[in-house]
This record gives C-alpha cells, sequence and structure tokens, in this order.
C-alpha cells in the first residue's frame, strides 16, 4: 500500500511547530503543496505588499524543503482530488485557516475527499486557542476584550507547547507538473515594494532571530517602549505570525521563558488582542463589510477622493500623520501607536469611512490580516466591538508632543521639514516667515498647508455622532 501523504501548506511557512507536518513526517514520502486559490477572498483580493511577502515566503519555504515545494495555482478541491488519484496518496494534512470562507471550502474538500476513502486530519497551529471554543458562563461568544482574554482565555487549558521540527523528512515533488504557479512580482521592476528587499528577510531563520533580537533588547522596556515610534522595544514581528513563519505558541513560550513583570503581562496581551480579532471573525464573518454596531450605517460620512489620496500619501499637513502614512508607504509596517493616530485622522477628522482606510491598509500592509485587520478599524473607528468610543478623537499635535517629543520619527520620514525645531516641528503652519526660512521651507510646496482645520473638524465629527445617537 501507498504511503504517500500530501501536506498542504497554507499560512504555516515553517517546519517548527508545525502539526500537519509532525503528522505527515509518520509518513515514508511528503508530497508538500501550496495552493493560490483566487475562489478565495485573501488570494482574489491580496494587497501589493502582501503578494510581495507571499512570493518570497514560497520561495523560501521551497529552499527550506530541498525544493521540492509545488507552487500551484486553481481551484483548491480540483487540484487536491487529481493529485490523489495521480500519485495514489491515502492521507492529506493541513493546518486550519479560520477566514470564513476557509472554513466554508475546507468543509467541503474534506467531505469530498473522504468519498475517495482518504483519511484528512486538519490541525490548529495559529491561534492559541480555537475561536469556537472561548464561551463565557452562559455559553455564549465574548463581545467584551478584557473578559474574553483573562476569564475565556487564561483560565481555560493552557496553550500546547510547541513542537519541534521533526526529523528525517523525505520530501518529493508529483510526477505530473499541472496547476503550477506563475510568480507575479519576482522580475518587475520600478515598483514601489521591491524597496522592501532592504528592509526584510523572509524566512523561517530570520523570524527566529528578529524575536530573539527583541527578547534581548526591546523586550526590557516594551510596556512603556511600545508606545514611542522611534523605540526599537516591539518586535515588528507580525507579518511573520500573520504568514507562519513563526508560531504563536513559540512567541507564548519564549516570551514567557524570556520577559518579566508588567513587560510579559502587556505582551501576552497584545497576543490575546490577535486572538480576540478571530474570535470576533468567527462569530461576525462579515466583519469586515459592516459595521457591528449598526447605528454608524446612518452616519454622514464624507466622500472626498482628494481628501483621501492627501492622506494616503502623507501630505495632511500634520506632521505625526504624514510621518505614520509615509513609513507605510516605506517600509510595508506601520507602528502601532502610529496605526491608532492615523486611522483615527482618518475616520474622525476627515470623516471618511472606515472601510476606505482598511482597503489601503491591506494593500500597503505586509502583515494585513482579514480578523486583525478589520477589527482593529472597526475600534477604532467606534463600530466595533468592544470599541473606542466614537468620541475618542486621537488629537495628532498633542500625540507627537507625548510619543514622539524629539520629533525623531517625524524627521526620519518627513526630512523636508527636519530643520524646524522642535517648539514648531509638530505645527509647521505656526512658524513665522523667518522660522520657516531658517528652516528653507516654503509651506504649501515643501510640505503642506494644513488640510482641515483641527478643532472644526472634531466639532464636525462629534456633531455627525450626536445625529445618530439620538
Amino acid at each position: 500500500m501507498s504511503d504517500k501523504c500530501i501536506l498542504w501548506f497554507r499560512k504555516d511557512f515553517r517546519l517548527d511547530d508545525n502539526p500537519a507536518l509532525l503528522e505527515a513526517s509518520k509518513h515514508t514520502e511528503i508530497i508538500p503543496i501550496f495552493i493560490f486559490d483566487r475562489n478565495l477572498e485573501e488570494y482574489n483580493s491580496i494587497g501589493e505588499a502582501s503578494y510581495w511577502w507571499l512570493e518570497n515566503s514560497l520561495i523560501s519555504l521551497n529552499k527550506d524543503l530541498n525544493n521540492k515545494l509545488s507552487i500551484l495555482e486553481g481551484n483548491s478541491l480540483e487540484i487536491i482530488i487529481n493529485l490523489i488519484k495521480e500519485e495514489k496518496a491515502k492521507y492529506i494534512y493541513w493546518n486550519r485557516c479560520y477566514e470564513p470562507d476557509r472554513i466554508d471550502a475546507d468543509t467541503l474538500i474534506k467531505k469530498e475527499i473522504r468519498k475517495l476513502n482518504v483519511i484528512t486530519k486538519s490541525f490548529n497551529s495559529s491561534l492559541l486557542w480555537e475561536p469556537w471554543n472561548i464561551k463565557n458562563k452562559s455559553g455564549n461568544f465574548y463581545k467584551v476584550f478584557t473578559p474574553f482574554f483573562k476569564k475565556g482565555c487564561l483560565e481555560s487549558v493552557e496553550p500546547r507547547k510547541p513542537l519541534n521540527k521533526p526529523k528525517n523528512l523525505f520530501f518529493l515533488k508529483p510526477h505530473k507538473r499541472n496547476y503550477n504557479y506563475q510568480f507575479k512580482y519576482q522580475h518587475k521592476k520600478h515598483k514601489w515594494y521591491l524597496k522592501f528587499v532592504k528592509i526584510w528577510n523572509i524566512s523561517e531563520t530570520a523570524a527566529r532571530a528578529k524575536f530573539d533580537n527583541f527578547l534581548n533588547n526591546g523586550a526590557r522596556d516594551y510596556s512603556e517602549g511600545r508606545n514611542f515610534p522611534y523605540k526599537n522595544s516591539v518586535s515588528k514581528i507580525s507579518a511573520y505570525l500573520h504568514w507562519g513563519q513563526i508560531s504563536p505558541f513559540r512567541l507564548w513560550y519564549e516570551a514567557k521563558r524570556k520577559m518579566l513583570g508588567k513587560h510579559l503581562e502587556i505582551f501576552l496581551s497584545e497576543l490575546g488582542w490577535r486572538e480576540f480579532s478571530y474570535h470576533l471573525l468567527y462569530h461576525y464573518p462579515n466583519i469586515n463589510k459592516q459595521n457591528l454596531k449598526r447605528q454608524f450605517d446612518k452616519l454622514d460620512w464624507n466622500v472626498d477622493e482628494q481628501l483621501l489620496s492627501k492622506w494616503k500619501h502623507g501630505k495632511t499637513g500634520f506632521p505625526i500623520v504624514d510621518a505614520g502614512m509615509r513609513e507605510l508607504w516605506e517600509t510595508g509596517y506601520m507602528h502601532n501607536r502610529l496605526r491608532m493616530i492615523t486611522a483615527s485622522f482618518l475616520v474622525k477628522n476627515l470623516l471618511i469611512h472606515w472601510k476606505e482606510g482598511e482597503k489601503w491598509f491591506w494593500n500597503c500592509l505586509l502583515d494585513a490580516d482579514l480578523a486583525n485587520n478589520s477589527a482593529s478599524w472597526q475600534w477604532v473607528a467606534g463600530t466595533g466591538s468592544d470599541a473606542a468610543p466614537f468620541f475618542r478623537i486621537f488629537n495628532p499635535i498633542t500625540q507627537a508632543q507625548k510619543f514622539d517629543k524629539d520629533a525623531l520619527y517625524i524627521r526620519k520620514y518627513i526630512p523636508e521639514i527636519a530643520k524646524l525645531p522642535n517648539k514648531l516641528i509638530f505645527t509647521p503652519w505656526l512658524a513665522d516667515r523667518k522660522d520657516l526660512e531658517d528652516a528653507n521651507i516654503t509651506l504649501g510646496i515643501d510640505y503642506p498647508h494644513p488640510i482641515i482645520d483641527y478643532p472644526e473638524s472634531r466639532k464636525r465629527a462629534l456633531d455627525a455622532f450626536k445625529k445618530i445617537s439620538n
């Protein structure tokens, strides 16, 4: 009898702590595959930054698999059934994904494969707790983060321990080469994301090294330092975690081994927010398409493509907002404090629907994640579950003065105003002619005038909110 098994990689591009791989290692021959399936929303509408990361992830994974990874494109069910028949495989394993359409697709695939008398098993490799297992005392799902994490998660079953990479693995490629995927971005020039190559090393090894560096350095100041974008106090591990170059179980236990006190507590809670986002996605499958608080459907959102474009490209005239948007464009990453500031500015000061910001982040973020992206935007907009109230509006001036008091972050991403003194750099429109001349700045040419009057924009947002609150 054939002892071939198919190992289907999805968002688990690693050999360490990979339960599907561990199960596959019990067989003498493993056929590793990846399928780019445009029937799935994530691949059909994949952002450009994510596309770049995905393709480079596949290249790296293929090397780790001794160049035996079959990278395929097409309908997952059709490809898998054909592969089973051609290779006479009797087993197929994969690690679960939790997006609504993936759950539906996986359910159908399992049903059809079992008709072929093939053993199929799926495993959890990307969430510390399965979203359907976390329930409150009434047996319902949680809608507020703190009880979800402290009661639902921390008082439930402890996350499993990480699994080591299995030994003596033998991979092989299928005999037929059908459905081969054609790489899209590897050979094109003059794309803005090509600069990522100088910033990001996309590999399982790099993920472990980056997190180890964080634990040995940034973690010492994490509880406070994580709020300051110019400090190296955050892990920047989010893209690796999303695509599976490192597992949350490894992060959880390595953090518990090396971090202490409040630093550890807050870091684990950040992993908890990721779990909460997937918890919400599982119970609110349309979280990326509609307001969870439906009264916001009545809010009079502003439709202004010109303002939206200036926000996207860091030309609002508010330095901290522009610095955040330029960091996103140049690096595919944005510090979390800046994600909140820039999102609040779009939704509340420009009064533009959060969905417009969610779409831009989806295209530009290397860590773009359906659950996290949607839940976070709804949190800032005040439209989601356990969200910040709509009347909590991040002031871009005071936020900059508090979290970038020496303007190190602003000067890095907006060099054209770098010569302004600290007392003026947060509000360049208040500088007099001599200060601007000394800094070699002409407002409206070298750096834009503010696109809004901040106090007026705040009042307009609060008035719009009052109309739907009555």
